[in-house]
Parts: structure tokens; sequence; C-alpha cells
């Protein structure tokens, strides 16, 4: 049954264990505090560290007026206490390793700090966080006409970092807006006093350097805070209108230079044997002169030798150079001449066609030899010819 329940001695079944008086004890047991004591405890302790001065209740009227001007006053310094320690306690905040922190005072620049834990006023002071070393990237691409009067369409990346925080946070609006037109500014000029060819091919490595170092020089100039690390030129080709047009002229290009390659690989070839040909023919003249120089001197020594010893015996002289040039003729004639003891005409004996007759031994391209049947038969033939001339003229006679 409930303590509660009507004719059941509620009355005397409190769950607090006490009876309605709350200021009674009766015998019975206490019950739960009561709020405003614990509220008045309270103050009093305050009011005793604050320098206040009070009576608990039951005192006179003088002392509740009092009482009651202390614990206002103790109240509102705990509510300035508590605000202070929860401002204070806004005004702490941490500051990574990777990001310096600008701090404004009251809307104007005071200091710039860095990473660690910090304090500021708050509601005074505002820290704006910046990350200083994360690598930025910027895409930007554009057709553009360059110095030959011909379009391109170039894509670039552009990659930065905040290297001035005040100037970033301060100077200019919005950096990075000024940024992509600074570099669409760069990239018109360089491309506009560059011809297309070198654009599209070996020329976009200088065209990214001159678009950097013209980028940076903009940006020093607006201070905007932002260093540029590096300017890619990812892409340059001709509008899609006519690519195949410049794919054609490409091709062509570069048949020109592989024939360029082939003619002077062809020429590296041609030319040293040329000059090896030309120092051989040089070094044989060379050779020849030497020769026929020294086979001069020969020859005029010899004569003059041969003078001296003509001087000394002209007829033993002539004769022995009568037969020697004789010699010397008649061993490469292949015609032989018998001179007939007795008789006025000498014998012709055609050789060369007799040994086209005969067999012959020994290599063909070599010299050409009789064997000792073939000489024989020779021989004969050519006994058997001079006996009938002898008859021939002794029956004549």
């Amino acid at each position: 049954m409930a303590w509660n329940e009507p004719g059941g001695n509620g009355d005397n079944k409190d769950p607090w264990g006490g009876n309605n008086n709350r200021g009674g004890n009766n015998g019975g047991d206490q019950g739960p505090p009561d709020l405003d004591e614990a509220l008045r405890k309270l103050q009093d302790k305050l009011n005793g560290i604050f320098g206040g001065s009070g009576k608990r209740a039951g005192g006179s009227g003088g002392d509740d007026g009092g009482s009651g001007a202390s614990s206002g006053a103790g109240f509102f310094w705990i509510v300035i206490l508590i605000a202070a320690v929860v401002w204070a306690g806004m005004g702490i905040y941490t500051v990574d390793q990777q990001e310096r922190g600008v701090v404004l005072r009251l809307g104007k620049y005071s200091e710039t700090v860095g990473p660690g834990l910090q304090w500021n006023p708050p509601l005074i002071d505002v820290v704006v966080p910046v990350n200083v070393t994360r690598v930025r990237t910027r895409d930007h691409s554009a057709l553009m006409l360059t110095k030959d009067e011909n379009i391109v369409d170039v894509n670039m990346t552009v990659q930065y970092v905040i290297s001035d925080t005040k100037d970033f946070v301060l100077t200019v609006r919005d950096p990075e807006a000024s940024l992509s037109h600074a570099a669409e500014s760069a990239l018109r000029h360089v491309v506009g006093a560059t011809n297309m060819h070198d654009i599209l091919t070996q020329g976009r490595e200088a065209l990214s350097d001159q678009v950097q170092t013209r980028l940076q020089s903009y940006m020093t100039n607006y201070s905007t805070g932002l260093q540029i690390s590096k300017v890619n030129i990812k892409e340059t080709k001709a509008p899609n209108q006519v690519q195949d047009a410049f794919d054609d002229v490409i091709k062509a290009r570069e048949d020109e230079q592989r024939v360029k390659n082939e003619a002077e690989s062809y020429s590296n070839g041609v030319i040293p044997e040329a000059r090896g040909q030309a120092q051989r023919v040089l070094e044989e003249a060379s050779a020849y002169k030497e020769q026929v120089i020294a086979q001069s001197e020969g020859d005029a020594k010899r004569f003059t030798a041969l003078l001296t010893e003509y001087e000394k015996a002209p007829e033993v002289t002539r004769e022995r150079l009568y037969l020697d040039t004789m010699e010397q003729v008649l061993s490469e004639n292949p015609k032989v001449l018998v001179d007939v003891e007795g008789g006025n005409n000498m014998m012709y004996l055609p050789l060369d066609k007799l040994m086209q007759n005969r067999p012959v031994t020994g290599d063909v391209n070599g010299p050409v030899r009789l064997d000792s049947q073939s000489l024989r038969e020779v021989t004969d033939q050519v006994v058997d010819q001079l006996r009938q001339r002898q008859n021939t003229r002794s029956g004549g006679r």
C-alpha cells in the first residue's frame, strides 16, 4: 500500500522519515536539507571571504536586512569571478607547427605569433591562423596569340606558398584571385613574345621560367605575401579546330629532321672515305715522284759512269751496249729469226703460233711452258724446215 494512500496512515509513512513539520524533530528521522538554507550558508561563507557581515535567519529585523544586502553583493562577485574565468579561458589557443597567427587587436595589426600555446584577450584580439608550409596549386588555361600571329592553347599550373602572413591577410583582399589575374597577364606577355614553333616544341621550359620570373615580380609589387615555387607548362597545343593541320605540319617537320639526319649520316660516311682516297692518291703521287727522281738520278749516274768507260774503250763499250740492247728487246719478242749459214735471208719461226696449237702445262694465268715432248716436236719441225730450204736452194743452183 502506498504511503500516501487514503486510510493507510500516510502521515506516519513519510518516505523522508519525518512529518510535515520541517523545523521540528519530535524524535523522528531528520528530513532532507532545505535548499534555501544551503544557499544561505554558502552566501555567508562568501561574505566572510569578501569582508561582508551578516547573521543567520532568526535574528532581529535589522540584521535580516543587512544579511540580504550582503547576500546580493556576494552573488554579484561570484558572477563576476566566473565570467572572468570563462573570459580568460576563451583566450587560450594553440598555433600548429605549420601555421603562423596574425593577431588583430581591435581590428588593427598587432603581431604575428609562432607555433605553440598562445593567449590573447578574447573579444579584443582576433587571431587569423595561416598555413605557411603547404604548397598550394592553381591551374590556368587559355587561348593566346603568339609572336607570329598564331593561336595556341596553353595549360599551366602555378605552385606557391605563403611567405608573408601579414601581407597575405591584410594587404590584399583576395591574394589568390590576384594571383590568377597576374598569372594570365604574365603568360600572355611571354607567349606574345615567342614564336609558335618554340612554344609547341623545345621552348616550353624556357617559357615556364620566364612566366615564373614575371609572375613573382607581380606578386612582390602587389604585396600579396605569396612566393611562387614553380610554374609548370603542362600542355601546349593548337586549337581543336586546326589540330589536324598542325599534326600534319609536325609530321612534316619530323620527316625533315629524319632526312637531315640520314643525309648527315651519309655525309659522315662518304667524306672520310673520300678524304682517305685523296690522301692515298697524294701518297701514291709522292711515292711516284720519289721513284722517278731516284731513277733519273740513278740513270744519270749510270750514264756518267758509262761515259767514263766509253772514253777508255769505245769499241768494246759500243759492242756491249748493242748486245745488251738486243737481248733486252728480243727477250720479250715471241718471234724467232734464224740466220742460216751460207744464205742471204733469215728464216722466221712463228713459235707463238706453234705454241697455240700444242698442249701446254702450267697455270693458264701464269707463264706458258712447253713440256719435253712438245719441245722435241717443235725442234724436229724446225730442223725439217731448215733441211727443205737448204735442199731447195742447192737444187736451184
